[in-house]
């Protein structure tokens, strides 16, 4: 059912981009419709895709809802939360899977229901022997927060309740968004910034050398919404919400996306006997396939799990290729084969193959096909495809990667770009694919000068 969904979602994110208006269906009353039409947001916490499977706290979540009543699922994608809040008033959709803030400014409009979420802003600061504890602390020291944001306003609050003495630095930039401030705290360029936590929660998977634990707001209660005279539908929510199961799943998915860490793995590597790995053999066999050399085939798998078959990544990408359940299904590989290296690599090599076919038309140069190559084996093609298609729209080369298409894929964290009617892929962290490219042909070229 899951992989149904997934294509049925793809086959439509074109359409949803560009704002959908097409009524669901009628619904028999205190009963749920055998599709359920379901409002979300892009966003690192709700909804995505990445490397062609459909991710998201909230996605995970109504899938299990619709599971729980055997009812399939259409997912409608809004670019904003007004737009959000509209479908949802214009029956595009009948459930809200986004947290939608529980304050009066929503009461008159949706009826909450669901797991209550409550989040904090928050402190990022480096994680070091002299972390601020409490916010009179804060008098004197050099916050950054985004123009116009709901940080600053708290900021500014924040610095009357105290008394003054916050030196509060205001950044001005159309393509800055919050998670790069988390990252410029990370990288010891600036010294603070205020989140949400949990975005800070989800950034700190990236960034291990933060701190987050000191709030500085009251607590903010959110939550799954559907609309007034729906409350029946809410009281469904809601029972399968109480259900050890939902809670269950609920626990497992905060943990896989606010705790397990989701930097490119790291560890080193022997070269003095001449072999790069215990299954040279195997990338030998198969790198013919598409014209490579083994060695690189063999860059790409030290770089997705250091040539360790067990190891699982935060998305559930397995083996020493890291294939995504719908990658490995795509390829004939049944569960218990994934961690096979042979049947792994086969798989790879067929999804890349693919890739090649995609990408090839139109990036003649060797090179640069490779490079774009290995972005979308790490992303997905489709938000490589997104990347080209503004690149060329912005200015630059869709053909080469470094500093052309390579800056469009980080572009596509940042709503102004990701909801551009050129992309239909949505949301995507592209700092981890930018970084990815270099560090395969950082391995590449060891591998050649330092093995037989």
């Amino acid at each position: 059912m899951r992989f149904a969904l997934q294509i049925a979602i793809i086959s439509i994110l074109s359409a949803t981009l560009l704002g959908c208006s097409e009524k669901a269906s009628e619904t028999v009353v205190n009963k749920l419709p055998d599709t359920l039409y379901v409002g979300t947001l892009y966003s690192p916490t709700s909804f995505f895709i990445y490397k062609n499977d459909t991710l998201g706290y909230e996605y995970e979540r109504i899938i299990d809802f619709a599971k729980s009543h055997d009812k399939k699922v259409i997912f409608r994608i809004a670019p904003n939360m007004n737009s959000l809040l509209q479908m949802l008033a214009n029956d595009s959709v009948q459930l809200l899977a986004y947290e939608i803030p529980v304050t009066a400014e929503f009461k008159d409009s949706v009826v909450h229901c669901g797991i209550s979420n409550t989040t904090y802003q928050v402190l990022v600061q480096p994680q070091n022997d002299s972390v601020i504890t409490d916010v009179t602390q804060l008098v004197g020291r050099d916050i950054y927060v985004e123009l116009n944001s709901k940080y600053e306003s708290r900021l500014r609050n924040l610095n009357n309740e105290i008394g003054g003495g916050i030196n509060i630095h205001i950044f001005n930039r159309d393509t800055l968004i919050t998670e790069d401030l988390i990252e410029m705290v990370s990288n010891g360029e600036i010294p603070l910034t205020i989140v949400d936590s949990d975005i800070a929660r989800l950034n700190r998977t990236y960034y291990n050398n933060i701190n987050i634990d000191l709030r500085v707001s009251f607590p903010q209660r959110s939550s799954w919404a559907v609309s007034k005279g729906n409350e029946w539908m809410a009281d469904s929510v809601n029972m399968w919400a109480e259900s050890t199961t939902a809670r269950s799943l609920s626990k497992e998915l905060l943990k896989r996306y606010f705790e397990l860490s989701k930097g490119l793995p790291q560890a080193s590597i022997n070269l003095k006997r001449g072999e790069i790995s215990p299954y040279d053999s195997i990338f030998r066999k198969y790198a013919p396939t598409i014209d490579w050399d083994w060695k690189l085939l063999a860059a790409v798998a030290y770089t997705e799990s250091h040539f360790d078959p067990s190891v699982v990544s935060w998305a559930g990408a397995r083996g020493i290729m890291q294939l995504m359940p719908g990658t490995a299904r795509a390829y004939g590989l049944a569960p218990d084969e994934v961690e096979e290296p042979d049947p792994c690599v086969r798989a790879a090599v067929l999804s890349i193959k693919d890739l090649i076919k995609i990408f090839g038309p139109k990036v003649k140069d060797k090179q640069e096909l490779t490079r774009f190559v290995l972005a979308a084996y790490n992303s997905g093609a489709g938000h490589i495809i997104d990347a080209m298609a503004l690149a060329e729209k912005y200015g630059k080369d869709p053909c080469v990667w470094y500093d052309n298409v390579e800056e469009a894929v980080m572009w596509k964290s940042n709503p102004q770009y990701y909801n551009d009617p050129v992309c239909r892929f949505g949301y995507f962290r592209g700092k981890q694919t930018v970084t990815y490219v270099p560090t395969v042909e950082e391995h590449y070229l060891n591998f050649r000068t330092k093995s037989k």
